[in-house]
């Protein structure tokens, strides 16, 4: 399985990874709050469509002994996004608006022991967020991954930065 994100058409953007499950923890690990700020970002969760949800980005708190690169100083002491959580099905998907127009869908399947996750990014304003989008996407994903897997953190801004170097090639 290609961990690259695969674009669907100008606005759509698809990630796929196999995790360890069972998909009960997989979901917890896109709901709970103390555990998605492991890998993503912190925040209320209303568990309902419709439900609001305010996303905290503290990369720092797992972005350990790195630099922030001067491209996301501003994010330094965090970043607040309020949302709004448009698809709830546990355990299986959950969907939220992400920006300004974008809606990001967490579908998960069970493979086995394992669950697919299948992240996919609808309405993306531009080529620029979707290449922004990618390399952040990824490298969250792959954090998740690591703390699924119970592995030691690879670097989260040095991982940032490859992929929006390399994101560029790969989206048309």
């Amino acid at each position: 399985m290609n961990d690259y994100g695969e674009v669907i058409d100008a606005r759509t953007v698809r990630f796929r990874r196999l995790l360890p499950g069972p998909i009960e923890r997989v979901w917890q690990y896109l709901t709970d709050s103390r555990l998605r700020a492991t890998w993503f970002a912190a925040g209320a969760m209303e568990p309902r469509a419709g439900g609001a949800l305010t996303l905290v980005f503290r990369h720092q708190d797992f972005a350990i002994n790195e630099a922030i690169p001067d491209k996301y100083k501003a994010m330094e002491k965090g970043i607040t996004m309020e949302s709004r959580v448009t698809h709830w099905e546990p355990p299986r998907h959950l969907a939220y608006e992400f920006g300004a127009s974008s809606v990001v869908h967490f579908e998960l399947e069970p493979k086995g022991k394992d669950v697919l996750l299948t992240l996919t990014q609808r309405d993306v304003s531009s080529r620029d967020e979707m290449i922004n989008n990618c390399g952040g996407w990824h490298s969250h994903l792959d954090i998740l991954g690591e703390r699924l897997r119970g592995e030691s953190l690879g670097p989260f801004w040095a991982r940032v930065e490859r992929y929006e170097r390399e994101y560029p090639e790969i989206i048309p």
